[in-house]
C-alpha cells in the first residue's frame, strides 16, 4: 500500500476541526437583560413560533423570577432559592451553582468571564463563569422592597407594608468596563467591572428596582420616588429628570418598576400611575403618554418597525401603538395580569402571563399562533380561574387584611405564574416560572 500523500494527511485534521466546529453551539449570546444595553428585547434568532416541545427542564427549589442570560453555551439564571445557576444550554444539566444569603430575582449579566447579579442579601456579586467562584462582592446600604401604609387598600391602614408586587431586583448593565444597577437603598451604583470598586452612586428618593438602559453614554432608569432619571454614565451627573403621576386614592399606586427601552432617540417606559410614556432621550421632554385606564405597566416595552409593544398588568392587554405618536394600532386581550416583558425574534412576539402561559404571536396577523403552559399551570390553573379564563380572585383572597393579601398572591403563584421574561437563542425559547423551573422550549 502506498503511503498517504502529504496533502491527504493534512486534510484529515482540517476535516476533524470543521466537524468539531459544526458540532459546537452557534446560538447567539444574550448577555444582558432584554438582550442589549438599550433593552430592545429583540433577538437575532429564528425562535420557536410553534412552541411544540420542551427540550429540557431544569428545576430549582423556589420561584424563578430572574430572566436568563446565555453566553457561550451556558445559561445563567437566579432563583428565589438563593442560588445563581449555570446550566448547559444543550442538555439542561447543572454546571455549577453559587449560593447567596437570600432570593435572587435579579437577571444576570455576563462580560469578560464574569457573571454579575444582585441578591436580597444586600450584596451585588461578580462570579467567575468557569468555576462559579466569587471574584468580588459589593455591599449596598441595605436591600429592601418598596413599602408604604395602606398599600393597595390593605389594612391595618397605619401599618407600613412591603409591597408584594415589588418582585424584581435591578438587573445590571455593563458598559465601558463599568457595571451599573439600582438598589433598594435608593441608589444607582456604578462599579468597576473588574474589581467592584465604587466609581459613583446617585441617590434617588426611594427604591430603585428597575434596570438601567444605556444609550449614547447616558443611563436611563426610573425610581419608586415617581421620577425617571437620565444620568451621565461616566460621571453619574444628573442630566434631567421627569416626574410621573401621583396616586389620587392614596393607596400608593405610584412609582416606576418598568425598565426603559431606548430606540431612535426616544425613551419608552411604563409606570404604576397607569401611564405609558415616550420621552425625548436628549431632553426628557414628553413626546406623548398613553392612558391605561387604571392598570399598571410593569413590563418593559419592545419597539420594532415603527410600533411599540407593551403589556399591562390587571387588564392583561398587549397594546400596540405608533412609536412616534402614541396612536393606538391594535389591542390584544388576554386573561391574567402580565408583568413579564415581551420579546421578539423574527416575526414572532413572545408574551408570558401570570396564568403560567407563554404565547407566541405572529406580528403580521397579530394573532396568537401557539401556547406553552408551565407544569404547575396545567395542574393548578383551574383552581383559580373562572370559566371565562380570568382569575378567580374570590377563591384566592379572603379579606383585605395585609396577611391575607400575601396568602392570596401565593395561591395565585401556585399556577406556575410567569414573571421571568422570555429569552430566545437559536430556535429555543428560555423562560423561568414560579413552579421553580427553567424551561427550554423549541
Amino acid at each position: 500500500m502506498k503511503a498517504a500523500r502529504p496533502q491527504a494527511r493534512m486534510l484529515l485534521p482540517i476535516l476533524l476541526i470543521c466537524t468539531f466546529a459544526l458540532a459546537q453551539d452557534t446560538s447567539p449570546n444574550s448577555s444582558l437583560f432584554r438582550n442589549d444595553l438599550a433593552h430592545s428585547g429583540i433577538y437575532a434568532s429564528s425562535g420557536a413560533p410553534k412552541l411544540n416541545n420542551i427540550k429540557w427542564t431544569f428545576h430549582t427549589h423556589d420561584e424563578v423570577i430572574s430572566s436568563p442570560a446565555i453566553v457561550n453555551g451556558v445559561v445563567y439564571i437566579g432563583s428565589n432559592d438563593g442560588n445563581l445557576y449555570a446550566i448547559d444550554q444543550q442538555t439542561g444539566s447543572q454546571k455549577w451553582k453559587f449560593q447567596t444569603g437570600a432570593r435572587v430575582p435579579s437577571s444576570p449579566a455576563v462580560a469578560n468571564g464574569l457573571v454579575y447579579f444582585g441578591s436580597y442579601d444586600g450584596n451585588f456579586y461578580a462570579i467567575d463563569t468557569t468555576t462559579g467562584k466569587p471574584q468580588w462582592k459589593f455591599r449596598n446600604a441595605g436591600e429592601r422592597r418598596y413599602a408604604a401604609t395602606h398599600l393597595h387598600g390593605s389594612v391595618p391602614e397605619g401599618e407600613t407594608m412591603p409591597d408584594p408586587f415589588d418582585v424584581y431586583l435591578s438587573s445590571p448593565s455593563i458598559w465601558n468596563n463599568t457595571v451599573y444597577f439600582g438598589s433598594g437603598d435608593g441608589n444607582i451604583y456604578a462599579l468597576d467591572a473588574a474589581t467592584g470598586v465604587l466609581k459613583w452612586k446617585f441617590k434617588t428618593g426611594d427604591v430603585v428596582h428597575a434596570s438601567p438602559a444605556i444609550s449614547d453614554g447616558k443611563l436611563y432608569i426610573g425610581s419608586w420616588d415617581s421620577y425617571f432619571y437620565a444620568l451621565d454614565a461616566a460621571t453619574g451627573k444628573e442630566l434631567w429628570r421627569f416626574k410621573t403621576g401621583e396616586d389620587p386614592d392614596i393607596h400608593n399606586q405610584v412609582g416606576i418598576q418598568s425598565s426603559a427601552t431606548v430606540d431612535n432617540g426616544v425613551v419608552y417606559f411604563g409606570c404604576r400611575d397607569s401611564k405609558f410614556y415616550a420621552l425625548d432621550a436628549a431632553t426628557g421632554q414628553k413626546r406623548w403618554s398613553f392612558d391605561n385606564k387604571g392598570s399598571w405597566v410593569i413590563s418593559s416595552p419592545v419597539v420594532k418597525d415603527g410600533k411599540v409593544y407593551f403589556a399591562t398588568s390587571d387588564t392583561a392587554l398587549l397594546e400596540i401603538l405608533d412609536a412616534q405618536t402614541g396612536a393606538p394600532v391594535e389591542t390584544l386581550k388576554f386573561h391574567w395580569p402580565i408583568f413579564a416583558s415581551p420579546s421578539i425574534a423574527g416575526n414572532t412576539l413572545y408574551l408570558a402571563g401570570q396564568d403560567g402561559k407563554l404565547i407566541a404571536i405572529d406580528l403580521t396577523s397579530r394573532k396568537p399562533i401557539s401556547t406553552f403552559q408551565s407544569e404547575a399551570s396545567r395542574q393548578n390553573l383551574p383552581n383559580y380561574s373562572k370559566p371565562d379564563g380570568n382569575p378567580n380572585y374570590e377563591a384566592a383572597f379572603t379579606s383585605n387584611f395585609y396577611d391575607d393579601m400575601l396568602a392570596g398572591i401565593s395561591k395565585l403563584h401556585s399556577v406556575g405564574t410567569i414573571l421571568s421574561s422570555p429569552v430566545i437563542s437559536g430556535n429555543v425559547v428560555y423562560i423561568g416560572t414560579a413552579d421553580g423551573n427553567l424551561y427550554a422550549i423549541d
